[in-house]
């Protein structure tokens, strides 16, 4: 796929995103692009494109399944459940709602019974959500920083106050190393490894997001009316899925303390 290619399959995603509400219909209209085949034959550049627009939209999809299910060896179009943080177990629904009381509504998440899943398939997983919530914390970056410009405080736009731009240089320094981080080639001994990192350097990203974005845009961002408290909770939850950010890191300690050294992660 080249650049032209690449831009027009973006340009169609963003507007199919951005013009479906639901979740099931987000799944149908990217089936109808051929989601299926791109994953299957380009999933270098179909996951990371596919996921974080799914992040900088606000829109979910099941399409993590299919992710899990290629690398698993499985066929496309089911479910399959996925490791949550604290020992638990869920399985992404293909449709829409979900339980009373859940953090995000807005994901059809259920409980699921323990699955055997192998570790490419986690791998594949993990690098996939870390996209998600890379784009999930650009969307939150792009919220706080309109605001700052838009907005005045004692006669000065919001901007120019140092503390808010600290934050949000922190918040941009984060993201921009979360996508280096999943855009390294890793090496084959390394790529499980890699995986790992990725997602917890994208959760942290993500988390380093929600705070800041929440403390420049104030009381507005806890507002229903305004669209950054969606954001802050689908980072939450996405964290969770296969392994938070400080269990995958605790993870990564005991491969360092097992392997009494760091493996080589990529070719420089």
């Amino acid at each position: 796929m080249d650049a032209t290619d690449r831009a027009l399959l973006e340009d169609a995603l963003r507007k199919t995103l951005t013009t479906n509400a639901r979740g099931a219909d987000v799944d149908a209209s990217l089936a109808e692009l051929g989601w299926a085949e791109m994953l299957v034959q380009e999933p270098d550049a179909t996951v990371p494109l596919v996921f974080r627009l799914l992040g900088e939209t606000g829109v979910q999809a099941p399409v993590l399944n299919d992710v899990v299910l290629l690398a698993a060896g499985r066929p496309l179009g089911g479910t399959v459940p996925l490791p949550y943080a604290g020992g638990a177990w869920v399985r992404w629904a293909r449709g829409d709602g979900a339980p009373a009381g859940t953090l995000d509504p807005g994901l059809p998440l259920r409980g699921a019974e323990p699955g055997d899943l192998p570790a490419a398939a986690v791998a594949a997983g993990r690098r996939a959500l870390g996209w998600w919530l890379l784009g999930t914390g650009r969307a939150m970056a792009t919220l706080a920083r309109e605001h700052v410009l838009n907005r005045e405080q004692f006669g000065r736009p919001l901007a120019s106050f140092q503390a808010l731009r600290h934050r949000l240089a922190e918040t941009h320094v984060a993201l921009e190393a979360a996508e280096a981080v999943l855009a390294a080639r890793f090496t084959d001994t390394a790529d499980h490894t890699g995986a790992l990192l990725a997602k917890a350097t994208a959760g942290r990203a993500a988390l380093t997001a929600a705070r800041h974005c929440q403390q420049a845009l104030g009381g507005v961002g806890f507002t229903a009316e305004h669209a950054l408290h969606r954001h802050v909770k689908r980072a939450l939850v996405l964290d969770g899925l296969l392994g938070s950010t400080r269990e995958l890191t605790r993870e990564a300690g005991r491969v360092l303390l097992r392997e009494t050294g760091a493996p080589r992660l990529v070719h420089l």
